[in-house]
């Protein structure tokens, strides 16, 4: 794939779209962008503090920092887990940008991420599961590839790498 494109990264919390963003930057020489921090930046509130007045305001400020991302070239950005919400994200990010969906398991999620620091994952566990049924299908129709996060880490980054590198 073109220098210019991005690489958009989404799946669910704890599916590790930053950590696999920032290595893959990292190994592609190019300039990494985690959205939330975007629009904590831009709107100059918390991800909790926006959440607190309602989850449209979020995503309202969700959908400013797409089109601020996707105005940029060449970048890798980790999206939050609840991008896919609204088709205006993805298709703003489908501009400029090529979206990969990070597959993996909710039973590898609960067993490696506290739930207790993640937002939405707050009620246990259990939402965990819930929330991957619920967009598991939303994940699958937005993402132009995916990658499973199912092996090592550094085996998933050489499968991420070696399938961006195909798409040239």
């Amino acid at each position: 794939m073109n220098n210019k494109q991005n690489i958009i990264i989404i799946g669910m919390p704890g599916s590790g779209k930053t950590t696999f963003g920032q290595a893959l930057a990292k190994r592609l020489g190019r300039e990494f962008f985690d959205a939330d921090a975007v629009i904590v930046e831009q709107e100059g509130k918390t991800i909790p503090e926006l959440f607190a007045v309602s989850e449209d305001c979020f995503r309202d400020a969700e959908v400013r920092a797409s089109q601020t991302l996707a105005d940029k070239e060449g970048i890798v950005v980790a999206c939050g887990g609840g991008v896919i919400k609204r088709q205006e994200n993805i298709d703003i990010f489908k501009k400029t940008g090529t979206v990969f969906f990070l597959d993996r398991s909710p039973d590898d999620i609960v067993s490696d991420v506290d739930v207790s620091t993640r937002p939405l994952l707050k009620d246990g566990k259990q939402k965990v599961y819930d929330l991957y049924d619920e967009r598991i299908a939303l994940y699958r129709n937005a993402a132009d590839h995916r990658v499973a996060n199912n092996k090592h880490i550094d085996e998933v980054l050489a499968d991420f790498i070696a399938l961006v590198n195909s798409l040239d």
